[in-house]
């Protein structure tokens, strides 16, 4: 049952940003360099045990029936080197608190009431247009943090690349430590993405799309 819902998703997600890659890479053609996504710590909860599946789909683990609980996300985007050119084969690795603030880390504040049914970790191999996708639930706060889903690539021939991704209109980001650390106003708004309606979805579901770009075209021997 899970992997055929995720086909399915995967299909209308990626559909359109593969329609979009052509006219991104056109314009990015005549670009001198693309703003570079600002590298973010890892943090102290980057699992320390691996869920038993690892796929895309945070919701549903294995062949379970019961989904975790939150709004349901599709967040997607496209690894790109700083001349807009896409990167396959990349590995995209997310990792983020469930409904209830506490991340899959054995270590995490309140553990006992981590939902069990939240997959909390995944990983995706990128396509030829550089693509991506997961299916997840939308972050929610935590004592000291604003929302945020942490991202970390490791691309051919580079090195493994962590940042996080926060929620545009987030009235907590402008005091978040982190997030203000990143200098550069460009840089930082590039971690900052909206999380929209899904069209035609009834059930609340919401889309959100992180571009990511590294900083040099990877060597691919």
């Amino acid at each position: 049952m899970k992997s055929r819902r995720k086909r399915v998703s995967r299909r209308v997600l990626l559909s359109g940003l593969t329609a979009g890659a052509a006219a991104y890479a056109a314009r990015g053609a005549f670009a001198e360099e693309l703003i570079r996504t600002p590298r973010q710590t890892e943090g102290p909860f980057f699992p320390n045990r691996l869920p038993r599946d690892t796929d895309n789909d945070l919701l549903i683990i294995n062949d379970q029936i019961t989904p975790a609980v939150g709004t349901i996300t599709h967040f997607s985007g496209r690894v790109l080197d700083a001349k807009g050119a896409p990167i396959r084969n990349a590995v995209v690795e997310i990792w983020q608190v469930d409904k209830n603030g506490v991340y899959l880390h054995t270590g995490s504040n309140n553990r006992r009431a981590y939902d069990t049914n939240f997959q909390g970790f995944g990983r995706f191999l990128t396509g030829l247009k550089g693509e991506y996708y997961f299916r997840t639930i939308k972050p929610v706060s935590y004592p000291g943090r604003t929302p945020h889903i942490h991202v970390a690539v490791e691309a051919p021939g580079q090195k493994r690349f962590s940042t996080q991704c926060y929620i545009a209109g987030e009235r907590q980001n402008a005091r978040d430590g982190l997030l203000r650390s990143i200098r550069d106003p460009k840089q930082r708004a590039s971690v900052i993405v909206p999380f929209k309606p899904l069209p035609g979805s009834r059930i609340g579901e919401l889309t959100a799309e992180f571009d990511i770009v590294l900083g040099h075209t990877p060597r691919l021997w």
